[in-house]
């Protein structure tokens, strides 16, 4: 399996540029397959378990010849109910191998999150911050042990 060990998007480049981008989505997607190695032959919805980690919940939304849209979330427990955070859709492009977040939701709690998601408002800089998001959350799941794979 290729590893991505030595690739640190944030230094390789300079950061927010569109060469550092491009790192950053072959990053993710390195990644991403790490969490989800069957990602070409998948489809429906997934939950990977981990003990001491929130449950881990995928669905393929939508599948073409090259790509793979994706839902990628945590459903967190609350007083009020489920929160459903982060709440990412990713697009993974098989034959670029690359993978971009689309979307990030609008409901982020978390602190770190919201100072990110408000701290820049131009589109490189908005597809930067959510695909950092992403590399650094996918890099949290597999060192957690998450791994979604075919019933």
């Amino acid at each position: 399996m290729l590893l991505d060990s030595l690739l640190v998007p944030q230094t390789v480049v300079r950061p927010r540029s569109f060469v550092g981008l491009m790192a950053l989505y072959e990053s993710n997607y390195l990644r991403v397959l790490r969490v989800i190695p069957e990602i070409d032959r998948l489809d429906g919805c997934f939950r990977s378990r981990v003990a001491g980690d929130c449950d881990l919940y995928v669905e393929i939304v939508e599948r073409c010849r090259y790509t793979v849209t994706l839902s990628l979330t945590y459903h967190l427990p609350t007083d009020e109910g489920l929160l459903i955070d982060p709440d990412m859709m990713i697009r993974v492009y098989l034959d670029g191998q690359q993978a971009e977040v689309l979307a990030i939701g609008e409901r982020q709690r978390h602190t770190a999150l919201c100072r990110l998601v408000l701290a820049h408002r131009g589109e490189l800089d908005r597809r930067w911050r959510s695909n950092m998001i992403l590399n650094k959350w996918l890099e949290y799941l597999v060192d957690q042990g998450h791994l979604i794979l075919e019933h």
